[in-house]
Order: structure tokens, then C-alpha cells, then sequence
């Protein structure tokens, strides 16, 4: 019977040598193959859209939630590498925004460094408390119920009194600039940052500049806002700021037709078809320009950071007046230090607009 073991041995050696090598080339070829899926790039439709991980989730179930989204295109890959590098104790809650194409191992960093899905509002140059409290009741996320929500928040002047003491609202302080903020974040708390970015770009010495020009802060504030408004080219805003301190010097009504239509925005007449009607014109207010000497009481608007350089810093020029150059269309304004000259170009630029409505009124007409 030892010869027949003996002989059994010889043969089931080999045969369990070749099982061996199987197993060993099965588990190479499935660990070669785990690795290339893991860094193999998945094209998906979710490309664009928030897909939520919510806090607590087991990394199994974010997983198969991917897998189901057809983020990850093999579960057992990933599960197998979570597994062997604890990486899933690292996963992070938020709202992902997944790239397409996108590997498993990219997907799995993502998920360590976390992400959550940012809101976007955009504030423009110009754009006065109405528009910005307009813009924010657009934002779905922020829950308010009408733009008054929105508007009686920009009420709290708490945080730049310090400032501007006299300040009623905030008008003027909500610097445009486009923020992203968490879906989580209040309206007053978004107001905040608006602010805080405003006291970011105000410079420290310019309220001491302001002192020196016989101005206070508030006032530059009001300025750089009447610019903001009327310069369209970054070159002019110096320029027109000049203007506008030549006349102030003078005890000259400044008749800026922005003031005319905030006045008229305050008592809820504005049209809002870009008109200014004789009824604006005449509207006594402390913001009518055309018929008060001096600056507006506040703000009218939102400025960007050169309007209010050009207000702290305005250019050293003669010239009391200025009309737009009718022959350009890039909003480039002619200047005056004389009354004759200035009656001269507002008589081209209405020559020019007669022309202008006569041409667009033929072209409607043949139905160009």
C-alpha cells in the first residue's frame, strides 16, 4: 500500500500545483482587472446634477447609490478597495456635482474632500436695493416670500454704522460681485456677506481721503454711485467725477436723470420703460437732482470698485458738463467747460436720436 500512496502523491502533486497557479492567475487577473476598473473613466448623464450623500450614510450605501446613478459602473471593485484601505471611513456628507467621465478612484478622492452645492447670485454694477432684493427672491433656496422680504433685511445698518451713522438702509453698501453661498444660508446672513464685501474694498485711508476732499464717507459713497450710473467707460469715471465736484464747488444743481428716476422709484411712480417723464422731472424730492442743488441725501445705487475709486480719486479737469457722442455706441461721453458748447452737442445727440427712431420706425414698417 506505501507504493500506491507513494504513487498517488506523484500524481495529485501537479494536478494541485496547476489548481495553485489557477487560483494564483485568477486572483492576479481579478486584482489587474480591479485596478484598470478603478481607473477606468465612466461616462454618465448626471454631469450637472447635485447628487446628495446624506450624514451617516455607510460607504456601501453611497456606493450603491452611484452605482444606481451610474456614476460607478462595478460595485465589487470599489467595495473590495474601501475595504482593504478603510478610504470609506474618510467619506465626507454634501451634495456632489460628478464630472463625465470620471474613474471610481477619482470618485472616491471626491467623496474624501467633500462638496456641497453652492447657490449663485450675481449682483450688478448699478443695480439699486430693489433690483439686488429682486434678484433674491428669484433664489428658490433663500424661501422668501415676495422681494419686501427681502428688501426690509436691507433695513439693518448695523453692520456699517460705524461708517455712515446717518445711513437708513443699505443702499450703496451692496457691493456687486457674483457670491456663491451653501442652500442652508439665510437671506439676512447673504445680505452680510454682500456687505462684508463692500467693507473689503473700501479702503481704510479712503475715509480719511474723504476728509481731506471736505467729504465724508458717506458721501464719497453717494458719488461713486451717481458715476456708477452714468459712466459706462472705466476711462470716463474719473472724468465725470470731476464734473460732478466742479459743480458741487459751484453750487450748481448736478441734474443727473439717475437721481430723477430713484426719487421716483422711492414713491413707487417709476415706469420702468426707461422714459423719464416730465411727472419724474418734477417730482419734488431730496433726490431730484434737476431741482436740488447738491448731492442726493444717499446712495442711488450699487458700485464697483472703480466707480468708487474715480469718486475718491476723481480726475483734475474745467468741465461742468458732458453728453454721450452719438456717432459711438459704446456709451463714450463728450465733455464741456462752457454752456454754448454743451447746448451744441445735446442738439446733435437729439438730431441723432430723431434719426435713429425715424430709421427703426421704417425698418418696423417694411417689417425688417
Amino acid at each position: 500500500m506505501r507504493w500506491l500512496s507513494r504513487r498517488l502523491a506523484i500524481i495529485v502533486k501537479p494536478f494541485l500545483i496547476i489548481i495553485a497557479l489557477i487560483l494564483l492567475v485568477g486572483a492576479v487577473g481579478a486584482v489587474v482587472w480591479g485596478y484598470r476598473d478603478l481607473r477606468t473613466p465612466v461616462h454618465h448623464g448626471r454631469n450637472g446634477q447635485h447628487i446628495e450623500i446624506p450624514k451617516g450614510t455607510a460607504p456601501a450605501g453611497v456606493i450603491k447609490k452611484l452605482t444606481a446613478a451610474g456614476i460607478i459602473k462595478h460595485e465589487q471593485p470599489v467595495l473590495m478597495y474601501l475595504k482593504l484601505t478603510g478610504a470609506g471611513q474618510r467619506f465626507k456628507a454634501g451634495e456632489y456635482d460628478f464630472p463625465s467621465p470620471i474613474s471610481p478612484h477619482a470618485v472616491l478622492a471626491k467623496l474624501q474632500t467633500g462638496e456641497q452645492r453652492l447657490i449663485r447670485l450675481t449682483v450688478v454694477e448699478g443695480w439699486t436695493r430693489w433690483d439686488i432684493a429682486n434678484a433674491m427672491a428669484r433664489v428658490p433656496d433663500l424661501k422668501l416670500t415676495n422681494p419686501n422680504s427681502a428688501l426690509a433685511l436691507m433695513d439693518d445698518v448695523t453692520l456699517i454704522q460705524d461708517l455712515d451713522p446717518r445711513a437708513k438702509n443699505l443702499e450703496g453698501y451692496l457691493f456687486p460681485d457674483t457670491y456663491e453661498f451653501p442652500p442652508d444660508t439665510q437671506p439676512a446672513e447673504l445680505i452680510a456677506i454682500i456687505v462684508k464685501r463692500f467693507r473689503e474694498v473700501w479702503k481704510p485711508e479712503w475715509t480719511a481721503k474723504a476728509f481731506s476732499l471736505g467729504m465724508s464717507a458717506r458721501q464719497i459713497v453717494t458719488i461713486a454711485s451717481l458715476v456708477e450710473t452714468e459712466a459706462k467707460l472705466e476711462t470716463e469715471r474719473p472724468i465725470i467725477a470731476s464734473v460732478i465736484y466742479n459743480r458741487l464747488k459751484l453750487n450748481v444743481a448736478l441734474g443727473i436723470d439717475s437721481t430723477v428716476i430713484y426719487a421716483s422709484k422711492l414713491e413707487g411712480k417709476w415706469r420702468n420703460d426707461g422714459k423719464v417723464y416730465k411727472s419724474d422731472i418734477d417730482r419734488s424730492s431730496p433726490y431730484n437732482t434737476r431741482l436740488y442743488v447738491g448731492l442726493p441725501p444717499g446712495p442711488i445705487a450699487s458700485s464697483g470698485e472703480s466707480a468708487l475709486t474715480a469718486a475718491i480719486n476723481p480726475a483734475q479737469t474745467g468741465y461742468l458738463y458732458y453728453v454721450r457722442e452719438p456717432s459711438r455706441n459704446d456709451g463714450t461721453h463728450n465733455f464741456y467747460n462752457n454752456e454754448n458748447d454743451f447746448f451744441t452737442g445735446v442738439q446733435a445727440l437729439r438730431r441723432w436720436e430723431q434719426e435713429r427712431d425715424f430709421e427703426n420706425g421704417r425698418k418696423k414698417a417694411q417689417g425688417k
